[in-house]
């Protein structure tokens, strides 16, 4: 939701406020659900995260993510195919610790783990995997469905190897990435995720690294494959506008105790004041004249499901 909105004035923060907004905590709160306005008023925390202290990209803004998903306006499209992943777990490479959030690698050298189809018509090979999440269970998503956030997200980030020639140039050009989205909702106890929160007392501060072995992340995404996309940017610097997003409906379900294990990582490195690592997400961004597609039709208005 429009998170953390009252900040120290200067002409950088006020510049990082318009595009991305400050890392800041918000109280927690009892429902998960609120109007845009009440969160955007929520705020207690004036520090920018390191990430954003230097300059900073900014691109025009028509096509900025994340967004906040209104079921009513999202339009069904029928000729959006079903999405076809193919991951090759020996490609798996290691995990570590960003600065900012924790980051599975991938050898993106050939083109044996990918996905195509949906809404892409290219095959665009997986570069890495990386979640955001919030301080507490009430936030933590980057995207939002009906003003509903998520404690967490992850995202599976590829790039198009058919028109470009490495990542780094795909990351700049146009259709250059496709981002999987999924949400994280407390519940059962993931086998899968386990395998990394094993690890991550291994890689607690900045710019740590661990091996991880073979990684199927295809075992991350949900049984449902219906999915929302739009196109988008990246939400971190330097917010190139060049992201399919392709958003998966329904949640996979976390243990409690597995998504708390991610708040054991640190923004800093050895030595240095040791700052949790929690709400590494970026508020989010006007829709403006950009259409939502949907690869399935509408609930009924009388289903009230939760997902």
């Amino acid at each position: 939701m429009l998170r953390r909105n009252a900040c120290k004035t200067s002409a950088f923060s006020f510049m990082v406020k318009q595009t991305w907004g400050p890392l800041c905590s918000r109280p927690v709160r009892s429902e998960q659900w609120c109007s845009q306005q009440s969160c955007a008023q929520r705020t207690s925390n004036n520090t920018l995260h390191p990430l954003w202290t230097g300059p900073v990209s900014v691109p025009g803004g028509t096509r900025q993510s994340p967004i906040n998903i209104r079921r009513r306006d999202t339009v069904y499209d029928p000729r959006l195919k079903p999405l076809t992943v193919s991951y090759v777990a020996a490609s798996c490479l290691y995990v570590w610790n960003s600065g900012y959030l924790f980051q599975v690698e991938f050898d993106d050298s050939t083109k044996a783990s990918g996905i195509s189809g949906g809404p892409l018509e290219n095959h665009y090979r997986l570069k890495q995997f990386h979640f955001h999440w919030g301080a507490a269970n009430e936030w933590g998503s980057e995207h939002a469905v009906d003003d509903r956030a998520y404690p967490a997200e992850l995202h599976l980030v590829h790039w198009n190897s058919v028109k470009y020639q490495n990542y780094k140039e795909a990351v700049m050009g146009e259709n250059g990435l496709a981002v999987i989205g999924v949400f994280l909702k407390l519940g059962a106890h993931h086998q899968t995720l386990q395998r990394l929160v094993d690890i991550l007392p291994e890689i607690k501060h900045k710019d740590a690294r661990a091996a991880v072995g073979p990684f199927d992340p295809s075992s991350l995404l949900p049984a449902c494959r219906d999915y929302w996309t739009y196109p988008g940017s990246l939400t971190t610097p330097p917010l190139t506008e060049s992201v399919t997003w392709i958003i998966q409906k329904e949640p996979v379900e976390v243990a409690p105790g597995q998504l708390s294990a991610f708040r054991t990582l640190l923004f800093s490195a050895r030595g240095e004041e040791e700052k949790v690592m929690v709400n590494n997400y970026r508020p989010l961004q006007p829709l403006m004249n950009r259409k939502v597609r949907a690869s399935f039709q509408a609930q009924d208005p009388g289903d009230t499901r939760s997902t």
